[in-house]
């Protein structure tokens, strides 16, 4: 799941805590599943990648 959050537009920087984050508001069931390791896919990602857009156009 690390590997997806890397290149999630969700996964932003947090300067108060010096650290990567995830924006997204999760519930309390879904913070147990995804610290327990259970989601097979995050219903929150979107691909951070800039480029695929302009790749669609051409």
């Amino acid at each position: 799941m690390a590997d997806l959050c890397d290149s999630c537009m969700n996964y932003e920087y947090d300067e108060e805590y010096e650290c990567y984050t995830c924006i997204m508001e999760l519930d309390e069931d879904e913070m147990g599943r995804f610290l327990s390791g259970t989601y097979r896919e995050c219903p929150y990602y979107r691909n951070g990648d800039e480029y695929t857009i302009v790749r669609h156009q051409m």
